[in-house]
């Protein structure tokens, strides 16, 4: 009996971990802050390929000193089936910014637009 239970806690856990952050919002915050604090691996697991390859480029010019307050405010969230728009304000940058995220195997990631694409905000 104490094996089932301790088996179902575990269960429970390991289902719960899995639902963290897995909403766009969500995700959009942790990009950003881990964009602005230069924390790679971090933007790496949130975003596609091609996604952080963007990224991690510009990283390298825009990052803020570690620890600095991001003050993420969501403005407007737009989700069409697989695709979602996140528009939303740090105090790192003075206009809003737009992400915009895909679900990839139940994950939601940040990946780029083409500059043509435009968002639904």
């Amino acid at each position: 009996m104490k094996r089932i239970a301790i088996c179902s806690l575990v269960a429970l856990f390991i289902s719960c971990a899995g639902t963290t952050n897995s909403d766009p919002a969500s995700v959009a915050e942790i990009v950003a802050e881990s964009f602005y604090q230069g924390k790679e691996a971090t933007l790496k697991k949130h975003t596609t390929p091609e996604g952080f390859a963007t990224f991690s480029n510009l990283q390298k010019i825009f990052a803020k000193p570690k620890g600095s307050e991001s003050n993420f405010k969501l403005i407007d969230e737009v989700t069409e089936g697989d695709v979602a728009w996140i528009k939303y304000s740090t105090s790192y940058d003075k206009t809003p910014g737009i992400f915009k995220l895909v679900k990839q195997d139940g994950v939601w990631k940040v990946t780029v637009r083409d500059p043509k694409e435009k968002a639904p905000l």
